[in-house]
This record gives structure tokens, C-alpha cells and sequence, in this order.
């Protein structure tokens, strides 16, 4: 099973875990906000307001993304697997086996099962709001869309006791990258649209297509 650290919950219960990643990236309002060197950004767009993230850590295909509100995004791959500083927030995502996600191509032929467990907590931390080990049974299939370049994935899930939802993730049919998705946070949390920064060409130019409805 291929987890992303329940760690982030703690940290975001006790003061003491201030040595850690995300301690680090929950600083105080009165903080200055600095953007990393590199200049790469995540578009967020919740309830129609969008706001750009810079990237702060990145680990093989993890990436953590602040925005000047302090709000904390962390991606692995094309999927968002926690976040911070939102009202309702997604401190953790557990595997269970491969994600499909990662072969869009072999999507378009065979739909795929995924199965994951979440944690979700709120932004006071009483412990009332938090729910741990909440089980997500989902499919995916994929399908061309009018852009050659780019495939659509959409994944139709059912959450033990939070309904049903449908994740969208527009990819590059060349190297799978996901380049938009629209996906779900929280039972109580509206859908989160994240638009990637564009992947690189050989001589370093971004790939220029487009993506999203």
C-alpha cells in the first residue's frame, strides 16, 4: 500500500511537529510569502476564485504548493493527496495498490478499479471534526476528446459514508502528465479545479496544449 503519511494529521494537531514539512508550511498569517526560485506555480480554482500556489518541496512526484493565503496543496502525480488551511481539509490518502491514474493510455481500452483510504479533519482540529480511514472504491476510463494531444480521464467514486463524486483529469496522450483535473476534497468542501504547470519539451519550451472543458 502506497501511503501518504498520517504524520500530516499531527502536525497539524500539536505545536511540537513545527521540525517538520508541513510545520513549516503553516506559518503565521503575519508571514511573508515567498515564491521558490524556480518560478513554478499551480493554478487553484475553488467556488470560481482562482489563486496560484508556488512550489516549495518536491520529492520524485510529490510536490508541495503554498499560495500567499497559506493554503497548502500537496500533489503526487497529477492527484491532490492532502491540503491545508481550508475550511474542511484532506490531511491524508492511502493506496491500495497502483494507481490506474499513472497508464492513462491503457485506460482507453479497459476501465480500472482504484481503491484508497482517507482522513479528513476541519480547520479548528477539535477532534469531533476529524474522520480517519474513510474508504474510497472508484473506476476510471479514459476517452480522446477533441484535442489529439490530450485524453480525459474520469473517475467514479463512492465514499463509505460521504455520497458519490466524479474526478476529472485532462492529460497529455503522449507522456500521461496530467495537465487540469478537477477533483474531491472533502464531503463537505467544493470540487477543487488545479491546472499543473505545463510540461517541458526537449529544448525546454513548455508543450502548448490546450486542456479542460
Amino acid at each position: 500500500m502506497r501511503a501518504v503519511p498520517a504524520l500530516l494529521v499531527w502536525c497539524l494537531l500539536l505545536s511540537g511537529c513545527g521540525d517538520t514539512l508541513w510545520g513549516e508550511l503553516l506559518p503565521q498569517p503575519s508571514t511573508e510569502f515567498e515564491a521558490e526560485p524556480s518560478g513554478s506555480t499551480l493554478r487553484l480554482i475553488r467556488r470560481g476564485r482562482a489563486s496560484d500556489a508556488a512550489l516549495v518541496q518536491e520529492t520524485g512526484d510529490r510536490r508541495l504548493w503554498r499560495t500567499a493565503g497559506n493554503q497548502v496543496v500537496e500533489t503526487d502525480g497529477g492527484r491532490i493527496v492532502a491540503t491545508a488551511g481550508f475550511p474542511e481539509m484532506l490531511a491524508a490518502t492511502r493506496f491500495d495498490g497502483p494507481d490506474p491514474l499513472a497508464d492513462p493510455a491503457a485506460l482507453l481500452t479497459h476501465s480500472a478499479a482504484a481503491r484508497r483510504m482517507v482522513d479528513l479533519m476541519r480547520s479548528n482540529r477539535k477532534p469531533e471534526g476529524m474522520r480517519f480511514g474513510i474508504q474510497i472504491e472508484c473506476r476510471l476510463r479514459a476517452e480522446p476528446t477533441e484535442d489529439a494531444a490530450v485524453l480525459l480521464v474520469t473517475e467514479r467514486c463512492r465514499a463509505e459514508g460521504a455520497g458519490r463524486f466524479t474526478n476529472l483529469f485532462w492529460v497529455s496522450a503522449e507522456s500521461g502528465a496530467v495537465l487540469q483535473a478537477t477533483q474531491w476534497v472533502g464531503p463537505e468542501a467544493p470540487m477543487l479545479t488545479v491546472e499543473f504547470p505545463l510540461p517541458r519539451l526537449a529544448g525546454g519550451a513548455p508543450a502548448g496544449s490546450s486542456a479542460g472543458p
